[in-house]
């Protein structure tokens, strides 16, 4: 009886790899690894490397192993924004989610700006279909992330006024009755101002709803945020953005929220919205706590130029987004740029990569450390990141078979 290989015989092995997990060592200073994929290209070992050993496979040269990306705040792109869903967009919304695949993420929170709530009531039940509909090469549709409506007027941004509300059990209900809450449902993220009145049991319940809470467009001070972090608010919206800002005697939300040391720092990362000096020093203080988020809007994915934003004019260029009285809207770029931008301008590479791949996933409630995630994971679906000649990190989706040897 002929006897079957072993199981090591048949594992392709990849060494001299670095994870983008939760250790966030210097570049110099990081472990390495060693992933073994098996037969049908998943993930199946995942070992450290013991420091000065050499082990066989394919040598990584230190490049970076990380999950896809998770973008907590995507607004919509290919013209399609999620507020203005229809049942007709599907075929659109699902060249979007193919779209936001190719450009590496695994996973969005669709964002649903304020907007009237029977348009949010039918976008949620849109996602909700599209939800149902996935499959492989285009990113999962996690719950919505609804900015709004519960926000402060005078920090409102480019939210319509007409559509803000004031915070209530009452109008929360009337918003998502009948659909549920969480990472996986129609639900998962609201940002709302903590100050307002009537926002604290708006709070209880999106918590008791298992619905992240995050702190935007809010006029709240120092103590206030603190308060609303001891309620159950987890994250800043946008840092700095439509919010106080840091300054030494008045730390407002961002420093309430780096005292508390918890609390996710959602930060978009395209040098606009927030100077680079500033960003670089948000993530030196709180490596861990920094998500970052695209804020892509509908024109993400198309040219610059003039588009139309629900009944306004959005004007982009260079992958910024302005109103027409020069608001500061969003942005075009993808996810992922957002982590090159960081990394190049600080030299925290696994930091950064983990910001928009893990750190996401941690707010969500992911608990199991990167190299338990990857366990199962096709290789094809991860990432691979390295430095290109000129220092600027790039990334690349692994090559799912082992390239021939050179004749």
């Amino acid at each position: 009886m002929a006897l079957s290989r072993p199981v090591a015989a048949r594992m392709r092995w990849l060494s001299n790899l670095r994870l983008a997990g939760d250790d966030l060592a210097c570049d110099e200073t990081e472990a390495r690894w060693r992933v073994g994929v098996d037969s049908e290209g998943l993930i199946a070992r995942v070992r450290p490397t013991p420091p000065g050993s050499q082990s066989a496979g394919e040598d990584w040269g230190g490049d970076w192993l990380s999950m896809g990306g998770v973008d907590l705040q995507i607004n919509g792109g290919l013209g399609l924004a999620f507020p203005e869903l229809t049942s007709s967009d599907l075929p659109r919304l699902q060249a979007l989610l193919e779209l936001v695949w190719r450009d590496g993420v695994e996973a969005i929170c669709p964002t649903l700006v304020t907007c009237a709530p029977e348009a949010l009531r039918q976008a949620l039940a849109v996602l909700a279909e599209a939800r149902r509909r996935h499959r492989p090469g285009r990113c999962r549709l996690l719950g919505a992330h609804l900015e709004g409506p519960f926000l402060a007027p005078e920090r409102r941004g480019a939210h319509p006024a007409q559509h803000l509300q004031a915070p209530s059990r009452a109008a929360l209900e009337r918003l998502i009755a009948g659909f549920a809450g969480g990472p996986e449902a129609d639900v998962a993220l609201v940002t709302l101002a903590p100050e307002l009145e009537g926002a604290a049991e708006v709070i209880a319940a999106l918590r008791a709803a298992g619905v992240v809470v995050s702190l935007g467009h809010s006029g709240a001070d120092a103590a206030q945020a603190s308060q609303a972090f001891t309620q159950g608010v987890g994250m800043l919206t946008h840092s700095f953005n439509a919010m106080a800002g840091l300054h030494h005697r008045a730390p407002g939300p961002v420093g309430a929220a780096l005292r508390q040391g918890e609390v996710a720092l959602g930060l978009i990362a395209d040098g606009v919205h927030v100077d680079p000096t500033m960003a670089v020093l948000l993530q030196r203080l709180a490596p861990r706590q920094v998500v970052i988020v695209s804020d892509a809007l509908a024109p993400y994915g198309l040219a610059d130029g003039s588009h139309r934003w629900d009944e306004r004019l959005l004007l982009v260029q260079d992958g910024s987004c302005r109103l027409e009285d020069g608001t500061l809207a969003g942005v075009t770029l993808p996810l992922l740029e957002g982590v090159r931008r960081l990394a190049g301008w600080g030299g925290q590479v696994t930091a950064s990569i983990a910001a928009a791949t893990l750190a996401p996933r941690r707010l969500l409630g992911e608990r199991r450390p990167l190299e338990q995630l990857l366990l199962g994971q096709p290789l094809g679906d991860t990432l691979r990141w390295g430095t290109a000649a000129d220092g600027r990190l790039h990334w690349r989706r692994p090559v799912t078979v082992p390239q021939a040897p050179p004749p």
